[in-house]
């Protein structure tokens, strides 16, 4: 298979999987589900990032100070952007167990249905690019990336999954809105290959960026949700599940090298 072939499958696999399953889960588990996975998914961004994207983006002949300005400039700019709130991370529900007042979500989900699907539709495209990068660099590589675009996606779409209803969409229509907005990962994929295979000098650049995302998503949203916890009873699971997150990503690398 060609690399553009990888990056449009990789990119149809990562939405539908992650839709799919986010809808299940959503609709039969809820909060168990989301407790559950935020922390798996933080330790494999993380992981992913930082033992993959950043090694594989210094390697090269880039300008390691340029690199270092980029991946600044990456995790400010996804600060900026969520203050304007041009893009989100949400996994929050009513009864999700955090300490908001009854119908918090409720009433912001009624008027942020339709941003939401908008703001996701960014947001896949910017994760097609991510996944077309790194297997630009390598299909090993673009295969990890894909399995922490998909840890990140599972509960993020639960969240959306959860704003949709709340808003007043029917399961369904939540299904397939959801379905048209992830489509933009393939199309960002698509574009990301062609800009990225004609200007190689793009590439170490676009793999920081991929890397301050995750960081920035993991350090942000997905650990701080943890960090509500009160107790260290409810704290040390959380902890081994985020190892569990790094563990994957280790054991998926392992793998894919024949190791």
């Amino acid at each position: 298979m060609s690399t553009l072939g990888y990056i449009v499958a990789a990119n149809l696999v990562s939405t539908l999987l992650s839709i799919g399953l986010a809808a299940v889960l959503s609709f039969r588990y809820l909060a168990q589900v989301i407790d559950r996975l935020v922390p798996v998914s933080a330790g494999l961004l993380l992981a992913t990032a930082i033992t993959h994207l950043l090694p594989e983006a210094f390697h090269s002949e880039a300008s390691p100070y340029g690199l270092g300005w980029a991946l600044l400039a990456g995790i400010l700019g996804f600060f900026i952007l969520e203050k304007l709130a041009l893009i989100h991370h949400t996994h929050h529900h009513e009864g999700d167990h955090h300490h908001h007042e009854h119908g918090h979500d409720a009433h912001e989900a009624r008027r942020g249905g339709v941003p939401i699907l908008v703001g996701d539709a960014f947001h896949n495209f910017a994760d097609g690019v991510v996944i077309a990068g790194a297997f630009l660099v390598d299909v090993k590589l673009g295969i990890v990336a894909t399995l922490a675009v998909m840890a990140h996606e599972i509960p993020h779409e639960i969240g959306d999954f959860m704003i949709l209803l709340n808003a007043g969409f029917t399961r369904r229509r939540a299904f397939l809105f959801n379905i048209v907005s992830g489509m933009s990962a393939v199309l960002g994929g698509v574009i990301g290959y062609f800009v990225l295979e004609a200007v190689q000098s793009l590439l170490p650049y676009a793999l920081i960026i991929a890397a301050s995302s995750f960081i920035y998503i993991a350090l942000s949203d997905l650990l701080p949700e943890m960090m509500r916890r009160s107790s260290l009873a409810k704290s040390l699971p959380e902890v081994g599940l985020v190892l569990v997150g790094v563990v994957i990503a280790a054991v998926a690398t392992g793998a894919l090298h024949g190791h």
